[in-house]
C-alpha cells in the first residue's frame, strides 16, 4: 500500500513542501529511507520503528521504502520522524488516508512515542500557506510559533498516542498580544546609567534614528562597550512584519530560546574576535544562518574591531550594501536576510592611550595596527566618534543623565517621519537610500549646498562618503523636525567624519 504526506523543510528561511511516500510491499523485511537523507533523516527509521512501537503497534515483516520528494535537494534533520510515522501508519490502516490528506505534518519523535520540537517551523509552515495548504499538524511546543502565520489551522499534539485519538478538536491561536508583552518584559541597560559621554550619546541618537553604522574610537575605560550595549534600548520598536522575519531566522538556526515564539526586540550580537568567517556569514555542510544575519534589523557590535581577522572584516563589506549574504555550498545555495547595524569599538593605537604620556607606541607599531581596517571597510561606516575620558567630576555628579525612554522617543518620532516619507520605496530608514533616492530626498538650503562643497573638496571625500553624510543629515534634520537640509545640519554631519 502507499501512502503520501506532506510534510517541509527550509532553504534559506523560506520554506518549501516535501512530499513524503511511504510504501509497505511484499519482500524481504527492510526500512529504507531514500531522497538524498543526511544523517538525522537516515536515522529517523530506528526512532519511528521503535516509537510506533511504544505507542502499540509492531510493524508488519515487509519491505518499507520512503522517498522523499523533491528527491534532488539535501534533506537535513528530524522534522520528518512524525510524517514518516505518519505515512508507515496509514499503510498499515490505522490512520485513514483522507484524515491527513490535507495536512502538514512535521515532528521529531522520542522512542516513547513522544513529540519533540524542531526547528523552523514558522517557515515552513509559511511556505505551506503559499502552496495553498491551510492545516498543519506540529509539536505541542512549536504551536505558538506555527499560529504566527495567519490563516493557518495549528493542531498542536504531543504524542503519537494522541494523534490517533483524534487532533481535530484542538485548534491552536497565539495571543500576538501575550507573545509581546512576554518577550518586551525584560529590563534593558539604560543610557541614564552613563556619565559624560554627552557627545557620543548624540552620535548614537543619530545612528539609532537613521540606522547608521558607527565606530567608537577611544582610550580603554572611556565606556565605548558600555555605550554600545545601551544601543537597543534607544532603537524603535520592530514591526510585526521585522518580527516575523527575525523568528524566521532564529528558529531555522535553533535559537529560539525555550519558550519563546515571537522575538519582538531587535537583536544585539557580539560576536568575539576569534569568529571565523563562515561564522561572521553563515555556513556549515548545509548552510546556517550566521552573525550578520542574526543581527538582522538589529545591532551587530564588534569590539575591539582590529583585533577580528581582516578576511572575517571583509566579509561584511558586501552584506553591508545588499542587506543580503548568499551562501553557496556543494549541496545547496541559501540566501540570508542582513540588514544589520555595524557598531564597532576600538582603541586608537595598540596599547589603547594615543595622544597620552601613558603611550609608548611607535609610529609604524601606529601605522599597522591603524591597516589592520581595510579603506572600503571604514568607508562604509557613517558615524566616527570618540570617546573621551570621563573627568573626575562627571563620575561623581548626582545629576541623573538622560534616559534612554526619553531619547527613544525622539528616535521613534524621526523614524515614524521615515516611514511615512518612504512608504513608496521599501525602505524605513535614511541610511538604506540608494544614491538615486539621496538626491531625490536630501533637499539642501543654498548654504547647506554651499557648505557640503567646499567639505567635498578639502576632505577628498569619495562618492560613498559625500551620500553617507548626506543621509546622516537627513536623519539629523528628521530628528530636528526639518523638511529640508540646513547649513548646521550639514556641519554637525561633518563632525562625525573622520
Amino acid at each position: 500500500m502507499l501512502s503520501k504526506i506532506t510534510s517541509g523543510a527550509v532553504n534559506g528561511i523560506d520554506g518549501y513542501a516535501v512530499s513524503v511516500e511511504v510504501d509497505i510491499s511484499n519482500g524481504f523485511p527492510g526500512f529504507d529511507i531514500v531522497g538524498l537523507p543526511g544523517s538525522a533523516v537516515k536515522e529517523s527509521r530506528e526512532r519511528v520503528r521503535t516509537a510506533i512501537k511504544n505507542s502499540g503497534y509492531e510493524l508488519p515483516a515487509k519491505r518499507i521504502t520512503v522517498n522523499l520528494a523533491p528527491a534532488d535537494t539535501k534533506k537535513e534533520g528530524p522534522a520528518f520522524d512524525l510524517p514518516i510515522a505518519v505515512g508507515v501508519l496509514t499503510c498499515m490502516g490505522v490512520i485513514k488516508a483522507d484524515s491527513v490528506k490535507d495536512f502538514l505534518i512535521i515532528g521529531e519523535l522520542s522512542l516513547d512515542g513522544g513529540v519533540k520540537p524542531v526547528n523552523g517551523v514558522l517557515s515552513i509552515v509559511s511556505g505551506a500557506l503559499r502552496d495553498g495548504i491551510h492545516k498543519c499538524i506540529v509539536p505541542a511546543a512549536n504551536a505558538d510559533e506555527a499560529a504566527l502565520a495567519e490563516d493557518m489551522e495549528v493542531y498542536p499534539i504531543s504524542s503519537i498516542s494522541q494523534l490517533l485519538k483524534g487532533f481535530s478538536l484542538n485548534i491552536h491561536k497565539a495571543d500576538i498580544n501575550r507573545l509581546f508583552a512576554e518577550s518586551n518584559s525584560a529590563v534593558m541597560p539604560d543610557f541614564a546609567d552613563v556619565k559624560g559621554q554627552e557627545y557620543v550619546k548624540r552620535a548614537m541618537e543619530i545612528a539609532a534614528a537613521g540606522y547608521h553604522n558607527i565606530l567608537l574610537t577611544g582610550h580603554p575605560g572611556t565606556g565605548k562597550t558600555m555605550l554600545a550595549k545601551r544601543l537597543p534600548s534607544i532603537l524603535p520598536d520592530l514591526t510585526f512584519e521585522e518580527s516575523i522575519e527575525i523568528t524566521k531566522i532564529y528558529s531555522v538556526a535553533g535559537l529560539l530560546e525555550s519558550g519563546t515564539s515571537l522575538i519582538t526586540r531587535r537583536p544585539f550580537r557580539s560576536p568575539h574576535h576569534t569568529v571565523s568567517a563562515p561564522a561572521m556569514t553563515g555556513g556549515s555542510g548545509i548552510p546556517k544562518p550566521g552573525e550578520i544575519s542574526l543581527s538582522h534589523y538589529g545591532v551587530l557590535f564588534l569590539d575591539e574591531l582590529p583585533e577580528f581577522a581582516r578576511n572575517v572584516l571583509e566579509t561584511l563589506r558586501q552584506p553591508m550594501e545588499d542587506g543580503q549574504v548568499t551562501i553557496a555550498r556543494v549541496n545547496s545555495t541559501a540566501t540570508y536576510p542582513s540588514k544589520f547595524m555595524l557598531v564597532a569599538a576600538m582603541n586608537p593605537c595598540p596599547c589603547g592611550y594615543l595622544g597620552d604620556k601613558r603611550c609608548h607606541c611607535t609610529t609604524s607599531e601606529i601605522a599597522k595596527y591603524k591597516k589592520r581596517i581595510s579603506g572600503p571597510l571604514l568607508d562604509r561606516i557613517d558615524i566616527y566618534a570618540e570617546t573621551p575620558d570621563v573627568t573626575y567630576k562627571e563620575l561623581n555628579s548626582r545629576q541623573k543623565a538622560e534616559s534612554s525612554a526619553d531619547i527613544k522617543k525622539r528616535v521613534t518620532a524621526a523614524r515614524q517621519i521615515q516611514l511615512e516619507r518612504y512608504k513608496d520605496d521599501g525602505i524605513v530608514f535614511n541610511s538604506r537610500l540608494s544614491a538615486a533616492q539621496t538626491e531625490k530626498y536630501c533637499l539642501l538650503e543654498k548654504d547647506a549646498a554651499e557648505l557640503i562643497k567646499a567639505a567635498f573638496d578639502s576632505l577628498g571625500l569619495s562618492a560613498r562618503g559625500y551620500h553617507k553624510i548626506l543621509k546622516v543629515s537627513r536623519t539629523i534634520a528628521d530628528l530636528a523636525g526639518c523638511e529640508r537640509i540646513s547649513a548646521d545640519h550639514i556641519a554637525e554631519a561633518l563632525q562625525y567624519r573622520p
